[in-house]
């Protein structure tokens, strides 16, 4: 038996099916919407456009947890393999220049 795919005991009285793959992929879909409010955020905060560094952590968790959804559930649907493949590499891109660019820690100047 598929453990991952199983609903979970404890919720079936909602009548709601939640797997942990569901569970995965619904905290990833939240994961990445809520980058906006981080974003949101910081740029209020700073009363300019700024992306800090939590976006693109959030992005690439997001985005690989709800990819994982699509690939390793029972959905297995090839437009959200798609549609969560290509922000999944381009999160883990933009993070390496962010890193590349201020350092490990930010506390670099920008140039």
């Amino acid at each position: 038996m598929d453990v991952m795919n199983t609903p979970i005991a404890w919720l079936e009285w909602t009548g709601v099916h939640m797997s942990p793959w569901k569970l995965i992929g619904l905290t990833g879909a939240l994961m990445f919407g809520l980058r906006w409010v981080v974003q949101f955020l910081a740029s209020r905060r700073a009363r300019r456009p700024v992306i800090p560094r939590a976006f693109w952590y959030m992005s690439l968790a997001g985005s690989a947890m709800t990819l994982s959804y699509f690939v390793f559930s029972h959905k297995q649907d090839a437009v959200g393999i798609v549609q969560n493949l290509f922000p999944t590499f381009t999160a883990a891109y933009s993070l390496w220049l962010d890193v590349r660019h201020r350092g490990w820690h930010g506390d670099r100047a920008p140039l």
